[in-house]
C-alpha cells in the first residue's frame, strides 16, 4: 500500500491508512515520494533522536528562483545541525525565555476572554477567536506594531504551504512573494530595534550575545520568522483540532467541564489525538538501522508524528481521546536535537484559551461539520462552526 498524500479522503481522515502502514511495516519505503517512511512510535522517536539522521539544508533549484524562501532555511536552527544548530538555538533561546513566556499569561487569558466575549451565540473558532488571539500573542512576543498585524497572517500561510507534499505553481509563486516581504519588513523592524530598543523579542534577537558572537542580519530574520511561522500554526491548528475533538466525545467534554485540573492534561491529549504537525523529514548522514530496516546514507525518512501518537504498543486505546491520559508519550512537539522551542508557549495558548472557552460556553458544541484544510503535513480545519446553545 502506498499512501496518496493528495487524496481527499486521506487528508480528510489519515489514521485508518496511518494505522494500516504502522501495522505493514514500523519502517517502509514510499516509492512516490522516494523516502522512508516511520510510522511505529519507537520507529518515529529513533528518527527524531538518533544524531546520524539529520536536517541539512539544500536550497531549492534552480537557486536563483528559489532564493527568497532559501534565505529563511538557510539560517534556521530547524534546518542545520551542530554546531551551526547548537550556535543558533543557544541565541535565540537566550532570547526567548520561558520566564518571558509564562509572563505573557495574564495577557494571553484577558485576549482569549475578549475575543470571545465579542462572538455571538454561533461564531467561527478559527476565524474569530484561535487566529486572531495567535497572531496577537506573537506579534507582540516580537513586537510588531499593532498596525501591521494583519500582513502577518497572509505571510505565515503562504510560506508554510510549500512544506506540503503536493504544491502548485501558484502556490509556489505566493510562498516566495510572502518569504521576501516578509524577510524585508523584518530587516527594516530589527533596524528600528537596534536603533530604539524595547521589551520584545526583536529587540533581544538583536542584542543577544553568546561571548563575541550574536545573530547576523539573515539569522535573526530567519529566527524570528520560525518563532512566527511555526507558533502561529501551531496554536491555531491545536486549538481547532483539539476543540473538534473534544466535542466529539460528549463525556470527556463534560469530564473536562467538572474538573478543569484536568485541562493541562487534555491539552496534551488535543495534540497527540489530533496534531498540528504530520511529518518531520531528516537525512541520513550514515547508513542507519531504523526498526530492522537500513536507511542508506543520502536518504530521506519521514517521521510520522500522526501515526506514532496512535500506536498502540506506547499509547492505551489509542484511538480514544481521553482528557486524563497520563502518562502520554506523545511526540506532537517532536523529540531530541530539534525539539520545539516554542513548546512552552504553544501549551500556554491551548491551555489558556481551552480554560477561556469552558468559561464562556459550558454547553458549546458544534454548530456544522468542520470544514478541514486540504493538507497533511501542517493540518488543520479552514472553519470551526459553534454554537453555544446546542
Amino acid at each position: 500500500m502506498d499512501v496518496d498524500f493528495a487524496d481527499p479522503g486521506f487528508l480528510r481522515d489519515p489514521y485508518p491508512q496511518l494505522a494500516e502502514l504502522r501495522v505493514r511495516a514500523p519502517v517502509s519505503w514510499h516509492a512516490p515520494t522516494g523516502r522512508w517512511l516511520a510510522a511505529g512510535h519507537a520507529a518515529v522517536e529513533g528518527v527524531l533522536r538518533d544524531r546520524r539522521l539529520g536536517r541539512f539544508w539544500r536550497d531549492r533549484e534552480p537557486a536563483a528562483v528559489y532564493e527568497p524562501f532559501n534565505l529563511l532555511h538557510r539560517h534556521q536552527m530547524m534546518e542545520n545541525e551542530p554546531p551551526v544548530h547548537t550556535r543558533l538555538r543557544s541565541l535565540v533561546a537566550r532570547a526567548f525565555t520561558r520566564g518571558h513566556v509564562e509572563r505573557l499569561g495574564p495577557a494571553v487569558a484577558a485576549e482569549a476572554a475578549a475575543l470571545l466575549a465579542a462572538t455571538g451565540p454561533e461564531f467561527d473558532l478559527l476565524a474569530e477567536v484561535a487566529e486572531p488571539l495567535a497572531v496577537t500573542v506573537i506579534a507582540e512576543l516580537l513586537g510588531v506594531p499593532a498596525a501591521d498585524w494583519h500582513r502577518l497572517r497572509p505571510w505565515s500561510a503562504a510560506i508554510v504551504r510549500m512544506y506540503e507534499v503536493t504544491r502548485t505553481p501558484q502556490t509556489e509563486a505566493d510562498a516566495l512573494a510572502a518569504s521576501r516581504e516578509f524577510a524585508d519588513y523584518l530587516r527594516d523592524l530589527a533596524e528600528r530595534r537596534r536603533a530604539e530598543p524595547r521589551d520584545d523579542l526583536v529587540s533581544r534577537l538583536v542584542a543577544v550575545r553568546d561571548g563575541t558572537d550574536r545573530l547576523s542580519a539573515d539569522e535573526l530574520v530567519a529566527s524570528a520568522i520560525l518563532l512566527l511561522n511555526a507558533g502561529y500554526e501551531a496554536s491555531v491548528n491545536a486549538l481547532g483540532g483539539g476543540v473538534v475533538a473534544l466535542l466529539r466525545h460528549p463525556a470527556q467534554h463534560a469530564r473536562l467541564r467538572a474538573d478543569r485540573g484536568l485541562v493541562p492534561t487534555a491539552a496534551e491529549e488535543m495534540i497527540r489525538y489530533d496534531p498540528p504537525l504530520h511529518m518531520f523529514v531528516r537525512t541520513a548522514a550514515a547508513d542507519v538501522e531504523l526498526a530492522g530496516v537500513t536507511i542508506p546514507a543520502g536518504a530521506e525518512v519521514a517521521a510520522l508524528l500522526g501515526a506514532a501518537n496512535r500506536d498502540p504498543a506506547a499509547f492505551a486505546d489509542p484511538d480514544s481521546f481521553d482528557v486524563g491520559r497520563d502518562p502520554n508519550p506523545h511526540v506532537g512537539f517532536g523529540a531530541g536535537l530539534h525539539f520545539c522551542l516554542g513548546a512552552p508557549l504553544a501549551r500556554l495558548e491551548l491551555r489558556t484559551a481551552l480554560t477561556a472557552l469552558l468559561d464562556h460556553a459550558p454547553r458549546l458544541a458544534l454548530a456544522a461539520e468542520p470544514v478541514h484544510r486540504p493538507t497533511f503535513v501542517l493540518r488543520g480545519y479552514t472553519a470551526v462552526q459553534l454554537t453555544t446553545r446546542p
